[in-house]
């Protein structure tokens, strides 16, 4: 096979892209590789597993676009919000590349220096947090990318969070040097600050804003640029002379942050030793596993500068999957604590198979399940068992992903990420190649929705297509929740913010072709008593043959509010007016009563119901008679008694820079909120207030809007306070027109 048949186009792509090693011969934007198979197993040092996490728009798509460039994965680039109408290969999604943002997170796994590496593309939005859950759930490692003019953001810090959760040691990449306003100065005192991170530079820019030519590399002390139309030419080179002060004091700095953490570093810092090129690599190495220390890396992805040494870095700095301690939980019989064992990925052919889902989606051919291999091997046509439901499932197609594109593979090893079709299963989902079923591992962190809406289809005739529709996302995404709303007889659907539940209805329409309506929903409003009220009611009905008696009496009076979602109902009768049998009777008409309250609609708390005395008659009382007479005690305490409407109040917590807390405060004044508390952290501020929750729809996008796309917030049910007088004139007047409405429409009828 020549070289100018493979530039003539005379090999097809499908061929191509079996290859790996990347020949340094060029033509226009291409680069040929050959000789090696991507899905050729290695030995576990030569794996590497990582995600690609930042705030949005930091340049984590078009970063990872460059990777995959560079190591021979694809033969061009294209950009995410390209004019040609590509968009970036791991942006597979129509949705995806029309908006220029990443939806979903995507596994794709190339090879550079001899190392299989996969990566997982994150989404950057604050709505699809699970997707960043999930990834860094199932990696060994993690690129922290950051922006150098925006620096350390909102969503920055959730992803640290959630690396933190998980104990993935991460580099640090400051991305878009090119941009003006670039500091990359500026992010490392942030990190160190915002973060927490013990960081430091291990290489410098050269140059600054669109004038950056190159990198300084403090480990080897070498200038490295990037020449050539797409910086494939690597170019090593001394230290520029104005820049050596500035190399040689970062260098040291570097090597302080390191002797902190690192024992041998250290000693070799007190007895003031030289240090060796390998000896600083091993030390960043020893204490990035750790997490005790985190590397900072420089460049720009766009402009095709720092991409390479990043991927040297990810080969130095990162562990293999056998130099990380994953567990799994063993379950002790007898009433034990569950004991955890820990997993050895470096013995293939001598382990059992253990496996994680941890990610589902539809295919093509149906649901595709991703996994992480953590133990042992997997062979086509062996089979597994979920250790959940106990199911066992043959596998008939093993598959490695890149982007949306499968390739089959004969076996996966411990380390592996890879995919199977047809296995009915949810998200975090443990699967074994032996029955034992006593042994799983721990699932995901799964945030709970922040914002609901209500949601009905346009036409009535796609209602299948909606519930198929509703029935995949819901399985897929456990940060979307659907459900039935019985107070207020709509459909809710519940995510992470309103691009969340706008994606979702996008898609809807777009897969399913069943166009929706999303519709502010209706707040769960509760009636209660102000007061005690006394009642005592008597359900007479006679009508020839057997009649209805029953006579109650007692008390009606408001619960503590610390219970006033509650209802009770005590019987406090002496003797046997009320014959113990005809109890159970009251106290269903009292629950009967209780679902639709007479005010406004809404259901009935804060309420017990006491029952003191009453009276029956020998023939004509029954059960059915005494649950009337509890429903008539109900309506006649709704007359006599003082009701008033309860509004559920939400805690919320909302954090953004300093210099938007004035706002921030007078946003909350403006939905009626109360401020219990504010916490203040190195140039960001933490808003604590108490929230009525019809006042919180639409706070979302306000807050996202006023702060720059940096404040968040996050929202939970606290309790239930008496609204004020003007929404329950609201509220009543509002009901009572709908009954109107209601008795004119059966008029009509």
């Amino acid at each position: 096979m020549s070289i100018l048949s493979i530039f003539r186009g005379q090999i097809s792509p499908k061929r191509l892209s079996q290859f790996s090693c990347i020949i340094n011969i060029k033509d226009g934007s291409r680069y040929m590789a050959s000789y090696e198979k991507y899905a050729e197993h290695k030995p576990i040092e030569k794996i590497r597993n990582i995600g690609i996490s930042a705030h949005i728009d930091s340049g984590k798509t078009t970063l990872t676009e460059r990777i995959l460039f560079y190591t021979g994965r694809i033969s061009e680039m294209h950009e995410v919000r390209g004019k040609d109408n590509v968009g970036a290969v791991m942006d597979s999604m129509e949705l995806e590349r029309q908006r220029g943002i990443t939806i979903q997170s995507a596994a794709t796994y190339t090879i550079w220096k001899d190392h299989n590496i996969n990566i997982i593309d994150t989404p950057g939005h604050v709505d699809f947090t699970v997707e960043v859950e999930r990834a860094l759930r199932v990696l060994d490692g993690a690129v922290l990318v950051l922006c150098a003019v925006g620096g350390v953001q909102s969503q920055t810090l959730t992803v640290n969070r959630q690396m933190k959760r998980y104990n993935v040691p991460c580099l640090a990449f400051i991305n878009k040097l090119d941009r003006m306003g670039a500091n990359p100065k500026k992010v490392l005192t942030q990190m160190r600050a915002k973060m927490g991170h013990n960081a430091a530079f291990i290489q410098l820019p050269i140059g600054s804003e669109s004038k950056t030519t190159g990198i300084i590399d403090l480990v080897t002390q070498k200038a490295i640029y990037f020449d050539g139309n797409y910086g494939e030419l690597i170019r090593y080179d001394e230290i520029p002379q104005d820049m050596r002060v500035e190399s040689h004091d970062k260098r040291q700095e570097l090597i302080e942050h390191l002797s902190n953490v690192d024992e041998t570093i250290g000693e070799l810092f007190l007895n003031e030793s030289s240090l060796t090129e390998q000896d600083l690599k091993n030390a960043i190495r020893r204490s990035c596993m750790k997490r005790t220390f985190t590397p900072v890396l420089v460049g720009t992805a766009l402009k095709n500068k720092g991409v390479q040494t990043l991927l040297d870095a990810t080969l130095d700095y990162l562990p293999n999957p056998g130099e990380v301690k994953n567990y799994a939980i063993k379950q002790l019989k007898n009433g034990k604590e569950p004991e955890k064992i820990i997993l050895d990925p470096t013995r293939n052919g001598e382990k059992d198979f253990l496996g994680l889902a941890f990610k589902l989606e539809l295919g093509k051919f149906g649901q595709l399940t991703y996994f992480r291999c953590y133990q042992g091997m997997l062979k086509k046509n062996d089979s597994i068992y979920n250790t959940r439901n106990r199911k066992k499932v043959r596998i008939a197609r093993l598959v490695r992903l890149h982007s949306n594109q499968m390739e089959d593979v004969d076996a996966v090893y411990a380390g592996d990420i890879f995919a199977l079709f047809g296995v009915d299963c949810a998200s975090g989902d443990t699967f074994i190649n032996t029955q034992k079923f006593d042994i799983s591992m721990e699932s995901m962190h799964v945030a709970d929705p922040v914002i609901s809406m209500s949601i009905t289809t346009k036409n009535t005739k796609d209602r299948d297509n909606f519930a198929k529709g509703i029935a995949r996302f819901t399985k897929e995404d456990p940060t979307f929740r659907f459900y039935w709303d019985d107070d207020n007889k709509e459909s809710i659907v519940s995510g992470m913010g309103e691009l969340h539940l706008e994606i979702y209805a996008q898609r809807l329409e777009r897969e399913y072709n069943c166009p929706v309506i999303l519709g502010r929903p209706k707040v769960s409003f509760r009636e209660t008593l102000v007061d005690s009220c006394e009642f005592d009611y008597l359900h007479k009905k006679q009508s020839g043959g057997a009649g209805q008696f029953g006579r109650v009496s007692g008390v009606m009076e408001p619960l503590p509010s610390n219970k006033n979602t509650k209802l009770e109902f005590v019987d406090e009768t002496v003797g046997t007016n009320v014959p113990k049998q005809f109890v159970p009777g009251i106290e269903k008409g009292f629950y009967a009563m209780c679902e639709k309250g007479l005010l406004s609609g809404h259901r009935i708390a804060g309420i017990k119901f006491r029952l003191i005395d009453g009276a029956h008659h020998i023939v004509d009382s029954s059960e059915y008679a005494f649950q009337m007479a509890g429903q008539g005690a109900v309506r006649q305490v709704f007359e006599d008694g003082n009701w008033h409407i309860l509004e559920p109040i939400m805690s919320v917590e909302v954090t953004a820079p300093e210099e938007f807390q004035g706002s921030l405060m007078g946003q909350i004044t403006k939905r009626k909120g109360l401020i219990t508390g504010t916490d203040g952290n190195e140039g960001w501020v933490t808003l604590y207030a108490e929230v009525p929750l019809h006042e919180m729809f639409g706070y979302s996008s306000e807050l996202r809007s006023s702060t720059q796309g940096k404040g968040e917030f996050t929202m939970e049910y606290s309790r239930y306070s008496p609204c004020v007088p003007e929404l329950q004139e609201k509220l009543v007047r509002e009901y009572q027109e709908s009954l109107g409405n209601d008795q004119q429409q059966k008029k009509k009828n």
